[in-house]
């Protein structure tokens, strides 16, 4: 097959664009990939073309509307200039009109029908609701064009199928993949002197939230007020990722609530298993996620998990076992902040290899698998051959 991939940042750090470049590089030898995107980190560019969009990368909002209305133009061109016309034509969520398959990742309008907290610096609020709202917008006549969707786990399945029903029976569930190997503590690791580098003592209790942005939809707020209303010096919270501005707003705040010798703040990373490994928890209260793809980094690196009701998460986290799983308030997170401390260092461990039990059948192989399959049957329904080697590149 021929195939067109439309995404807004491929590359290694973006976690849709992960699961791109892992699919691509594992099946490129068998499909032509073109991909159409502002940036693309190309794993293989003697089989997979990069087309560039040019468009602005933030606002979100603006970049959504420039790709939106630019990537269809660039396709058409590529049809024409080459002329061979693509297969199947894959979208992220809403970010082009009339694809034939959409990787959903979010479902925008089921997020802004909730009850969602938009607090924040205003500006970054009213650009989070503009980008949410324009996407929602399109996302009816997206899905209600295209042959088949792909979702990332069963939770946002159900609920593509609540907000459009018209999708029931074509949603593909395809989870995110987890490099285990990678993730799990190496045997007889010594996190001393990291641990020490952010200031942790070896008796402290140390908790690790993580999130590239959106502090306040990820729960961080709640997770420092839970933690000003429990009153254990040796609890501490470390926080990863956050641009300096989001960084600066949140250690304000942590001082303002009395927190300012108990939280430490990181930054963006570009490895984050170091904090995993360093860590005796990880606390991720968020609103909304479609996979949570930190929450199965955190079980698989074997760490006891404090996290919310979560598509995803939800297929492993069993509060008690796996997870102490919580209700998106101070009140609940403090009592699970309570459990967490007066669980045993064994007990603590223990749940952890139960999460990484949980996790491990998330791998790499299974998710081309599954790719693999999918593209075999939407090869099936188009009734197009295979492409042929080199023709990516031609």
């Amino acid at each position: 097959m021929r195939i067109a991939i439309c995404d807004f940042k491929t590359t290694p750090t973006n976690p849709i664009g992960r699961c791109h470049i892992q699919m691509m590089q594992a099946l490129c030898d068998e499909h032509a990939f073109v991909v159409f995107a502002p940036e693309f980190e190309n794993p293989r560019p003697d089989r997979i073309r990069w087309v560039r969009v040019p468009t602005p990368l933030r606002p979100l909002a603006l970049q959504f509307v420039v790709f939106f209305l630019l990537a269809p133009l660039m396709l058409w061109w590529d049809r024409l200039r080459t002329g061979r016309r693509f297969d199947a034509v894959i979208a992220v969520e809403s970010n082009i009109p009339r694809a034939d398959v959409v990787h959903a990742h979010f479902c925008h309008r089921a997020f802004i029908r909730g009850d969602r907290d938009w607090s924040g610096p205003r500006l970054q609020s009213w650009a989070r609701r503009i980008d949410h709202h324009l996407r929602s917008l399109t996302e009816p006549f997206t899905y209600g064009t295209c042959r088949s969707v792909v979702a990332c786990s069963d939770g946002l399945r159900r609920e593509l199928e609540e907000t459009f029903p018209w999708l029931a029976g074509r949603v593909t569930v395809i989870g995110n993949p987890l490099f285990l190997d990678r993730l799990a503590r190496p045997a007889g690791h010594d996190a001393t002197a990291d641990r020490a580098r952010y200031g942790f003592g070896p008796d402290d209790l140390v908790l690790v939230f993580a999130a590239l942005g959106h502090f306040e939809r990820k729960g961080l707020p709640l997770v420092m007020q839970a933690m000003a209303r429990l009153t254990r010096p040796d609890l501490k919270l470390l926080v990863v990722g956050g641009r300096p501005d989001t960084v600066a707003d949140f250690r304000d705040r942590a001082e303002r609530l009395g927190l300012g010798g108990r939280v430490t703040f990181a930054g963006m990373q570009a490895d984050i298993r170091p904090f995993l490994w360093l860590a005796d928890g990880f606390v991720f209260p968020s609103q909304y996620e479609a996979f949570s793809l930190v929450s199965y980094e955190a079980a698989a690196a074997g760490l006891p998990i404090l996290v919310s009701r979560l598509h995803g998460v939800e297929e492993f986290a069993r509060d008690g076992d796996t997870a102490l799983v919580v209700e998106r308030t101070a009140v609940s997170l403090t009592v699970a902040l309570e459990r967490f401390v007066a669980m045993g260092a064994a007990e603590r461990r223990a749940m952890g290899a139960r999460a990484a039990a949980a996790v491990s059948g998330f791998t790499p192989d299974r998710f081309v698998r599954r790719w693999r399959g999918f593209l075999a049957a939407e090869n099936a329904h188009t009734g197009m051959p295979a492409a042929s080697t080199g023709e990516a590149t031609r």
